[in-house]
């Protein structure tokens, strides 16, 4: 709260989640007449972030702050929702007000974040209304009342246009352009999955990353079914149309001041994707038929969430089906941003080594496709346009962020790499590097189902395990009557792995899918530890907290 009628919400999002939880709060807050503003922490005053890490300040520095945190998470993670406790704690500690406790979502709840953000936003509404209430004969905007919408689209007229063509921004620092050097199927092509392994290539020499590091880039809708959502909505006539968005300084910072209509489903606005609540809630404002309207609202309620599940979840129903579900839905073209939500960007873990690879990144990525409840076939958003890419494509605005693994300090210590399926890109990464810095004390324990068809670079490792500088642990899960995994192997091999464990001090690193994969291989490491180390169940649990808490342990898994 900065005033009595100010409110800025602040998120932190990189899956959108948070994002569409802080334009719900901004929503309810207008129509409690207050004025929000809906800001990402990466555009909020960076001295502010700084400011809250300095030591030292007074401990009433915050006193006139009001606030309030919820963070959202899976509580199937070690840290779970970690920011929000650590950012709640550290504004206590500077005498922030907090106007109610923290909120925490999880995903493990069985009605999701929503089982947590309902109750909680209720409650903080209450507290909120009771101090500042609206004045006499001034009532909260009803939600079946429409908002004025955030942006405006204008039309650039075609006598303006003559001299304006689509304008783009320039990079900013630390972004780059790169171009597809090859994009191959590396799994059988009678297997089910398609992985694949994208190659690339900076055209200039300041492109940096260490192994571990993350490439992060937004993917794009397909052309073609841009073109049909597009001739869905009746809009057809737009789509060569060139469009401004006012006020542009609240859009996201990479997007052109002028672009074409139709790049709005092309390459910023995710159309494709499964919506959310709040796209149900804005979307029964446009329906023309009153049962349509109702059920539509129903579904944004905390009593519709099951129902919600069941109609657009379960069976990954995407936005364009929801539309065309809800014909006629008549979306006017001021309200395009506040329907749709963006593309996200999505990030991969970087399969190579930068020093053997100059100015390229190499990828492990899996096509996803599959079958629901209604046997329709569903592509990923992202990994469908990635599927399409070609050498000499171009992807925009790749960036490099830091992951939560790290190379032991000395390529004298012992390296334990476990990655199964996907999970062993950024393997392949330690793993370059560590032939190169000549660490030869490196075991890699990698899972798939088959060894002759979804065996990851197979040919790379068995030739450095026939050099002598690599020992690889292989788990095939369908190979055998009885399932045999990572974790399978970890145990089977206990008495090596912990004596490079306790007397080489061998650093483990673990990568892949989340779920219950890493609490399996975290329970294995315990079995051996016991097994082997001779210590009891609270011994081993305790040093593999140490493990963990020294870094000897990491893991960096995904959803």
């Amino acid at each position: 709260m900065q005033s009595n009628r100010d409110l800025l919400i602040l998120f932190g999002s990189e899956t959108g989640c948070a994002e569409d939880v802080a334009e719900r709060i901004g929503r309810q807050a207008r129509r409690r007449r207050f004025r929000a503003r809906v800001l990402a922490m990466d555009n909020y005053d960076k001295k502010f972030w700084r400011f809250l890490l300095r030591k030292n300040l007074p401990h009433d520095i915050l006193s006139n702050l009001e606030c309030a945190v919820f963070g959202l998470g899976d509580s199937s993670y070690a840290k779970f929702n970690y920011p929000a406790k650590k950012l709640y704690k550290r504004l206590q500690q500077l005498g922030a007000k907090m106007i109610y406790i923290r909120g925490d979502g999880d995903d493990q709840h069985y009605l999701g974040l929503d089982g947590g953000l309902d109750p909680w936003l209720s409650a903080i509404w209450e507290r909120i209304m009771e101090k500042y209430p609206l004045p006499d004969g001034v009532g909260v905007i009803p939600e079946e009342v429409l908002l004025e919408p955030t942006f405006r689209i204008e039309m650039i007229s075609e006598q303006e246009s003559v001299n304006m063509g689509v304008q783009s921004k320039p990079l900013a620092d630390g972004e780059f352009s790169m171009h597809v050097k090859s994009n191959d199927r590396i799994t059988a092509q009678d297997h089910f999955q398609d992985v694949r392994h994208l190659v690339l290539k900076c055209d200039t020499q300041d492109l940096k990353y260490d192994p571990g590091d993350i490439a992060v880039f937004t993917p794009q809708n397909l052309p073609e079914e841009a073109d049909a959502f597009i001739e869905m909505m009746g809009w057809t006539h737009f789509g060569d149309k060139l469009i401004r968005i006012c006020p542009n300084s609240e859009v996201p910072a990479h997007w052109p001041p002028v672009m074409q209509f139709r790049d709005l489903f092309i390459k910023y606005l995710d159309v494709f994707g499964v919506p959310r609540r709040s796209f149900f809630e804005m979307l029964a404002h446009f329906t023309k038929d009153d049962n349509q309207t109702e059920r539509l609202r129903y579904f944004a309620t905390p009593e519709g969430q099951d129902d919600m599940y069941k109609y657009c979840q379960r069976p990954r129903r995407t936005l364009a089906e929801v539309m065309f579900d809800f014909k006629p839905a008549e979306i006017p073209l001021n309200y395009i941003l506040d329907v749709f939500p963006l593309i996200r960007p999505r990030s991969f873990s970087i399969a190579s080594s930068l020093q053997a690879h100059p100015a390229e990144i190499d990828l492990c990525i899996a096509i996803v496709k599959y079958k629901t409840k209604i046997r329709k076939v569903r592509r990923g958003v992202c990994t469908k346009w990635i599927a399409t890419l070609k050498p000499g494509d171009v992807i925009e605005r790749v960036r490099i962020t830091k992951g939560t693994m790290r190379l032991p300090p000395s390529p004298d210590i012992p390296l334990i790499a476990i990655g199964p399926g996907t999970g062993v890109a950024p393997m392949r990464a330690f793993m370059e590097q560590r032939i190169l810095d000549g660490g030869k004390e490196n075991v890699l324990i990698f899972g798939c189902r088959y060894r002759d068809k979804d065996y990851h670079y197979k040919a790379e490792w068995e030739k450095l395990e026939a050099q002598g500088r690599l020992k690889i642990l292989t788990a095939f899960s369908r190979e055998q009557d009885q399932k045999f995994y990572v974790q399978d192997c970890v145990r089977q091999n206990g008495k090596m792995l912990w004596n490079l464990i306790e007397n080489k001090q061998a650093k483990v690193v673990l990568s892949g899918s989340s779920g219950k994969m890493p609490e399996q291989v975290a329970f294995a490491l315990k079995q051996v530890f016991m097994a082997h180390g001779n210590l009891n169940a609270e011994e081993a649990e305790n040093y593999f907290g140490r493990m963990n808490k020294t870094g000897q342990y990491q893991e960096e898994c995904w959803s």
